[in-house]
């Protein structure tokens, strides 16, 4: 599948990496995983946001005040755009060691989360979630041996 990435980092003082090795993220994600659970055709973007632009997102968006992890708004492959996945580098630094995790590895896998969603696997209801947390399961393997650590977190003050 050929597939265009855009990457944006809106989470400077928070992360950096290089989009290159995001679109090699994406791509793995294209190439490994079982084809029912891969995003249709077209663009897909990325953007790595603070906690406090992804939260104006969300009351923008989804009139939702909280915090949250990434948030997925689903494209038109008619029109050569996938989706666009925007994710938090805050929340995956204070997340990170509750699920042994790497940092680098809680932000791609809410990138792999997103992208998930973007292949239509919903997490609402119990038996869908079920299927995202396997699903996301195979995506951390894949983010393990094909991507890892390619965000560097920059210390806090």
């Amino acid at each position: 599948m050929r597939r265009s990435v855009e990457v944006s980092n809106l989470a400077k003082a928070v992360v950096s990496f290089r989009k290159a090795d995001v679109v090699r993220l994406i791509k793995s994600l294209d190439s490994l995983l079982p084809k029912d659970l891969r995003a249709p055709e077209g663009e897909i973007s990325v953007a790595v946001f603070t906690d406090e632009g992804l939260r104006r997102i969300h009351i923008d968006y989804l009139n939702d005040p909280s915090d949250t992890d990434v948030i997925t708004f689903e494209g038109d492959p008619a029109d050569g755009c996938s989706g666009e996945i925007c994710a938090s580098a805050e929340r995956a630094l204070d997340w990170c060691g509750r699920f042994c995790n790497t940092a680098s590895e809680e932000l791609s896998l809410y990138i792999a989360h997103g992208y998930l969603h973007l292949a239509g696997v919903d997490d609402i209801a119990p038996e869908d979630a079920k299927k995202m947390r396997a699903a996301e399961a195979l995506a951390l393997e894949i983010i393990r041996s094909e991507a890892p650590d390619i965000f560097k977190f920059k210390n806090r003050s």
